[in-house]
């Protein structure tokens, strides 16, 4: 789905934008202060440029490699306390440096720092969050000779940067709980359904293992053990998925395909089904899942676009896929975000079977979901 891309790439435009903008502030400086003479000086002086890129791209890489930014914002702090040690050490020798801002190192470490809030476990956040404070602070109290009046602004981009982090972090945290408890609550569902029909197939076993010790009573201790496993497994079956139900949960739900079809359409919305569905012999749990395929989608597109003037949904059989697509108008932007609760339970059911799911944006200002089942599974 291109909005997916999208909403991925729009952070990183921007960070790009922001650390060039940056990096062009800290190039015009320097060649504004001009270079120094003296030999100490002027290579101390040539390094700093470059290690204001440097450190842009570390930032950047961050986002290519989640998993190094313990790495990467360690380096970034060490490249920005070289900097200043620099200054300081050519001060010493009497050959003091012009005054650089290197802003584009504080942005990267406050980028770095953030990052690390989020992502990183406890310790490894801890090291990141103190090694970017030192650097930061040094700089601002050694490097612009203000007697430490940037120190405060400083020292609020880094508490602004770990306060981000966190925020981001619970709310990473809080999506994962929520998936999961989809997740969960999909497969518990899937799983009473399944009960529902083992249980149906089971009591066909019994019954015929009761005739058959009518039809064959010299057989009757055979057809008696058959009947007794049964009865027990059926019994066990109904003991752990009754204690899975809940008041809320849905009643019987349609096994015929079109049946099912017709019952997650509601009034005012196209439906356009091809000849010969009724006829297809599909399993309940196909049926179930098609059904709440449309339902989902029906009850997302009246939430999301209450003005949409046009939802159709369309069931045809491609191939060996049986699709169902529904979609709609009235959509005025794309969401940028990941995908909603309601798709994530969707896809669960339909992935269990074989299938898949796609949704994304159309055009027109328009959604569009589309499961395919395939027909080798579900007939």
């Amino acid at each position: 789905m291109s909005h997916g891309w999208t909403g991925r790439r729009g952070p990183l435009v921007a960070e790009c934008v922001v650390l060039g903008l940056l990096l062009a502030v800290d190039f015009g400086w320097a060649v504004r202060a001009g270079v120094p003479t003296q030999l100490p000086s002027s290579l101390a002086f040539e390094l700093v440029p470059g290690q204001a890129l440097a450190v842009a791209v570390l930032a950047l890489l961050r986002r290519r490699f989640p998993n190094r930014v313990l790495l990467l914002g360690c380096v970034v702090a060490a490249l920005s306390l070289v900097g200043t040690g620099a200054l300081l050490i050519t001060a010493e020798l009497g050959q003091p440096l012009p005054v650089e801002l290197d802003v584009t190192a504080l942005m990267a470490l406050a980028l770095l720092i953030g990052s690390a809030s989020r992502r990183l476990n406890p310790v490894p956040a801890a090291i990141v969050v103190t090694a970017g404070a030192v650097a930061m602070i040094v700089q601002a109290l050694f490097r612009y000779g203000l007697g430490g009046l940037l120190a405060v602004p400083v020292a609020v981009l880094w508490g602004g940067a770990v306060a981000v982090g966190l925020v981001l972090r619970d709310a990473d945290s809080r999506r994962r709980s929520a998936l999961t408890e989809v997740r969960t609550g999909e497969r518990l569902l899937l799983a009473r359904e399944l009960h529902d029909l083992v249980a149906h197939h089971i009591t066909g076993v019994v019954v015929l293992a009761q005739a058959g010790r009518r039809v064959a009573p010299e057989r009757d201790e055979v057809f008696g053990e058959i009947e007794q496993a049964g009865a027990e497994a059926l019994a066990a079956m109904r003991r752990l998925v009754g204690m899975l139900r809940t008041a809320n949960d849905l009643g019987a739900t349609p096994n015929d395909l079109l049946d099912a079809v017709k019952q997650a359409v509601p009034p005012g919305v196209t439906l356009t089904v091809q000849d010969g569905l009724d006829v297809l012999a599909v399993t309940p749990e196909a049926a179930t899942t098609v059904h709440r395929v449309i339902m989902e989608s029906v009850t997302n597109a009246h939430r999301h676009a209450p003005q949409a003037r046009e939802l159709a949904v369309d069931v045809h059989i491609d191939a060996d896929r049986l699709v169902v697509e529904i979609v709609n108008d009235g959509v005025r932007s794309a969401p940028t975000g990941d995908r909603g609760y309601g798709l994530v339970g969707m896809a669960e059911r339909v992935e269990a079977l074989g299938g898949s799911l796609l949704a994304g944006a159309a055009p027109g200002q328009r959604w569009r979901v589309c499961a395919r089942l395939p027909l080798g599974r579900t007939v």
